[in-house]
């Protein structure tokens, strides 16, 4: 883990737990197959995630139950809808 984009990160995200959750969350997401929102010869995926939040691109929000609840729906009807425009 390269210990400049970490320091630069908490400057960012302050909470350790917070922060390490999002950086986590993050190089899931990579390791998935999302593009990196900034240009770097790291293929550390925790880096990477760790310099986007330093850079600012990343950040974290909360949500509440029914903001979730209310998202779920809404993708659960997205991916139905997709479905039916793949069968037909």
């Amino acid at each position: 883990m390269n210990n400049q984009y970490l320091d630069q990160a908490r400057k960012k995200i302050t909470d350790p737990r917070m922060l390490c959750l999002t950086a986590s969350k993050r190089a899931s997401q990579l390791a998935h197959g999302a593009r990196p929102m900034v240009k770097t010869r790291d293929e550390n995926l925790v880096d990477v995630a760790l310099l986007e939040i330093a850079e600012g691109k990343l950040d974290f929000q909360f949500v509440s139950a029914d903001d979730f609840a209310d998202e779920a729906a809404e993708i659960a009807a997205r991916a139905a809808l997709q479905k039916g425009n793949e069968q037909a």
